[in-house]
C-alpha cells in the first residue's frame, strides 16, 4: 500500500512509493533509506497522548513544530510519524500523581477508553496491537501497530487486582513509577526524600504483571528499585526498560549503568535509548542526535546488539537533539549507524527488531 493517501482520517504520503524522494528530503543516502524504510522502526515511549488530554492536540492533524518550536510537545502526529516511516510505538498513559487513588484509577480508565479511540480513529493508518504476531499482521497491511502503554503504575495502585479489568493483553507494558515516588517505591529523581527501592504492594504489582504478561518497564524507578525488581521478577520473563540514557556516556540519575544494562540484557530484554539532549549529556539546548547513537553503541558494547533498541520520549516535554526536533527526522539515525560502520542487520535489530524478540518471548 503506498501512494498518497487523502480524504481519510489521516492525510498522509506513504515514503514507500518513492524512497528517492524521502531520501532527499532526509538528507540520506539511498542506502540509509531503503534500509529505513525495510525494517520494523519501533519507538517504545511515545507521550503525545498528554497533550491530546491537556490541549486538545489532535493527533491525526499536521502540526508543525508549534508555537515552543518542536520543545516539549509538537514533535509527533500521525501524519508526521507514518510519513517517517515509524511502523510501531508504545503509546503511552501518563499517570497524575497528584490525584487520589481512587481518582487515578477512574482517571486510568477514562483514558484508556479515549486513547483507544484516538488510535481507532485512524483505521486506514494505524491498528492497535497486542503481540508480535499482530504487529506483523497490521504492517503486511500497510498499518502502524499502536502497543499501548502505562507510564506509573500507581495508576491503578488503590486496588492492584483492577489490573485483571484492563482487556487481556491490551497493555503491553507498566512503568513502575515515574518522577515521584509512590505507593508502589522510590523514583531515580533527585526530588525523592531517599531510596527506599521498592515497597511490598511494588513486589506485588511486579508478580501481577508477570502472570499478566505485560512487561515490567524500569525506566524512572531508583537503582534500590531496580534491583528489587529483578529479584522480584520472573527469571523467565524479558525485562525492559523503554526510555533512558546510560552513564557509561554520561553519568546522570535518569540514565542506567553497566550492571543494570547486562541485569536487563540476561533477561532477554532490550533498553530503549531516549532523546532528552541534557540526559544524553549535551547542553540542554544544543543537543545533537550523534549522542543518542553514543547511548545506542554503549548498549551494543556491554551488552551485545540485541538488547538495544529505540525510546524517544517524544513529547514528554524533552528537549531533543537540534538536528532531530520531531519524529520528521528520525531516519537521519540510519545514516549515522551506517556512517559509523554498524551492519544492516544491526541497525534492524536496534530499530526494531530486538523489542520484537522481547515481546514475542513476553507473549507471542
Amino acid at each position: 500500500m503506498t501512494g498518497e493517501r487523502t480524504g481519510t482520517a489521516v492525510d498522509w504520503v506513504d515514503p514507500r512509493g518513492d524512497p528517492e524522494a524521502f531520501a532527499r528530503s532526509r538528507s540520506i543516502s539511498r542506502e540509509a533509506a531503503d534500509l529505513h524504510l525495510s525494517s520494523d522502526v519501533i519507538d517504545l515511549h511515545v507521550d503525545s497522548f498528554i497533550w491530546t488530554r491537556i490541549l486538545g492536540y489532535d493527533l491525526r492533524k499536521r502540526h508543525g513544530r508549534g508555537a515552543l518550536g518542536a520543545r516539549f510537545y509538537s514533535q509527533v502526529d500521525f501524519p508526521r510519524l507514518l510519513e517517517a516511516g515509524v511502523t510501531g510505538a508504545a503509546w503511552v498513559i501518563t499517570t497524575n500523581p497528584l490525584r487520589t487513588s481512587a481518582g487515578r484509577a477512574k482517571a486510568f480508565f477514562r483514558n484508556l477508553v479515549h486513547l483507544q479511540a484516538v488510535l481507532r480513529s485512524a483505521p486506514d493508518a494505524l491498528e492497535i496491537v497486542r503481540t508480535a504476531a499482530e504487529y506483523r499482521n497490521a504492517r503486511e497491511r500497510g498499518l502502524h501497530g499502536a502497543f499501548v502503554a502505562i507510564q506509573g503504575g500507581n495508576a491503578l495502585d488503590h486496588d492492584l487486582s483492577d489490573y485483571r479489568k484492563i482487556p487481556p493483553g491490551l497493555v503491553s507494558r507498566v512503568t513502575l513509577v515515574h518522577l515521584s515516588s509512590s505507593s508502589l517505591g522510590s523514583t531515580s529523581s533527585p526530588m525523592k526524600a531517599r531510596d527506599e527501592g521498592l515497597t511490598a504492594k511494588g513486589h506485588d504489582l511486579v508478580h501481577v504483571l508477570n502472570e499478566l504478561r505485560i512487561f515490567v518497564d524500569l525506566a524512572h524507578v531508583s537503582k534500590r528499585g531496580f534491583w528489587d525488581a529483578v529479584k522480584a521478577h520472573d527469571p523467565t520473563l524479558p525485562l525492559i526498560v523503554t526510555h533512558t540514557g546510560v552513564s557509561g556516556v554520561h553519568e546522570h540519575w535518569r540514565n542506567l549503568d553497566d550492571d543494570q544494562i547486562r541485569a536487563v540484557a540476561k533477561s532477554g530484554g532490550t533498553v530503549g535509548i531516549m532523546y532528552q539532549s541534557s540526559f544524553l549529556g549535551d547542553a540542554y539546548w544544543g543537543g545533537r542526535a550523534e549522542s543518542i547513537v553514543r547511548h545506542l553503541e554503549h548498549v551494543v558494547n556491554v551488552a551485545g546488539e540485541d538488547h538495544a533498541s529505540l525510546g524517544s520520549d517524544w513529547d514528554g516535554a524533552i528537549i531533543t537533539p537540534r538536528d532531530l526536533q520531531t519524529v520528521s527526522e528520525l531516519p537521519k539515525l540510519v545514516q549515522m549507524l551506517l556512517d559509523r560502520g554498524h551492519s544492516p542487520e544491526r541497525i534492524r535489530k536496534i530499530l526494531g527488531g530486538n523489542y520484537l524478540r522481547a515481546l514475542a518471548a513476553l507473549r507471542g
